[in-house]
């Protein structure tokens, strides 16, 4: 078996349904001056057969085709809302189409135009080792006192991981009330997989200090950690990372102080710690754009996320001045898999009568999975 099949078995994927069909000599060149043109003309066949859904960071030859363009769990949600919609063609990476998958109902279907679509983060963190690092928590008689919360960023296998355990599903606007409502109910978080958040939201919203925040790696025994440590410490990061927010560096921020004069730094709070600690706004994907929309003419803002969002947001608003945090370029490599040749692809083979790259998520998983989302929604 493939390794790319191992992995997919281990994140509790059908795989029958997840290779779906060879798109050798199908799909359309990038080059083909009629892409634009197929698009609408299979999105109009489609009609409310179909909804595209298409989040913030991808690429604008995608995103101007998408009925509903937002962050990853209001894709999904929204999805969820319009049941009417048979075709749900998810515009993002793989753990929003099985998100999307996870609330709709059985007679829809959610498609992923590319499945190599995937992220680096929500892969940092596999069912294997986190039932690995639970074993060891159960060793040491914390796990009871112990709850989980994934980001959203995550695979189904984790997500159902934590609603099986008593946890809950968060975002990046309302991980401080995850944080809050875990400690209601025990006295140690292990916060997966994106160790900054979860470092982020504990010290700056609820002043845990660092040395009660500490990083688990899955690849050492016991995570690295001593007994103590394990035992004192108030929250377990996971030692996962975005690797596009985890670039921006305190030498960026100075650099682009010292370079604009009056520069607000804006960035999200996947960003390490040092970073938003020195930021003047820190805040979601959502939060970013409606602090750009409600500012001043004139002001002027160094954005910590992703490329393609920052361009598109500079392009919307050429009242203000908006910069790039890094001088790098840097997109999302696995969410610019999802091109518009992949998109024509997949919706003109459901105009023929074929779906392709279905994500179906096991029921079982899917089951455990909903329970820890409708904690988070049921959070105050």
């Amino acid at each position: 078996m493939a390794l790319s099949d191992l992995l997919l078995l281990g994140q509790g994927v059908d795989l029958a349904s997840e290779r779906g069909v060879s798109c050798d000599g199908e799909l359309p060149s990038p080059s083909d001056p009629a892409l634009v043109e197929r698009a609408i003309a299979a999105k109009n066949s489609l009609g409310s057969r179909a909804m595209i859904l298409g989040h913030h960071y991808q690429r604008d030859e995608v995103i101007q085709f998408a009925d509903i363009t937002g962050d990853s769990f209001k894709l999904a949600q929204a999805a969820a809302s319009n049941p009417s919609a048979e075709l749900i063609f998810f515009c993002g990476v793989h753990f929003m189409a099985e998100s999307a998958d996870i609330l709709t109902t059985a007679s829809q279907q959610v498609i992923l135009p590319d499945l190599a679509a995937g992220c680096s983060m929500a892969d940092m963190a596999t069912i294997t080792a986190v039932r690995d690092c639970w074993s060891a928590l159960e060793k040491l008689g914390v796990a009871s006192r112990t709850i989980p919360i994934t980001y959203m960023n995550s695979t189904a296998a984790i997500k159902a991981f934590t609603g099986e355990h008593g946890g809950t599903v968060c975002t990046s606007s309302n991980a401080e009330r995850a944080l809050t409502w875990a400690f209601e109910k025990g006295d140690k978080i292990l916060f997966l997989p994106d160790q900054h958040l979860g470092r982020n939201t504990a010290v700056l919203k609820l002043g845990i200090s660092l040395d009660e925040c500490q990083v688990w790696n899955p690849w050492k025994p016991n995570g690295g950690l001593t007994d103590d440590q394990i035992r004192s410490a108030k929250v377990l990061l996971w030692r996962g990372h975005c690797s596009v927010h985890g670039r921006f560096t305190v030498d960026n921020i100075t650099e682009i102080r010292a370079r604009v004069k009056g520069v607000h730094v804006l960035v999200h709070p996947e960003c390490q710690h040092p970073v938003v600690s020195q930021a003047d706004v820190v805040g979601s994907t959502e939060f970013i754009i409606k602090t750009v929309e409600n500012s001043a003419p004139g002001s002027k803002w160094a954005i910590g996320t992703e490329l393609n969002l920052v361009q598109r947001l500079a392009a919307a608003h050429k009242d203000k001045e908006i910069y790039f945090l890094d001088k790098t370029v840097c997109y999302c490599s696995t969410m610019n898999r999802i091109d518009l040749p992949h998109l024509v692809w997949s919706m003109e083979s459901a105009v023929n009568g074929r779906v392709i790259n279905q994500i179906r998520v096991d029921s079982q998983v899917a089951s455990h999975a909903r329970v820890a989302l409708e904690r988070m929604l049921a959070l105050p």
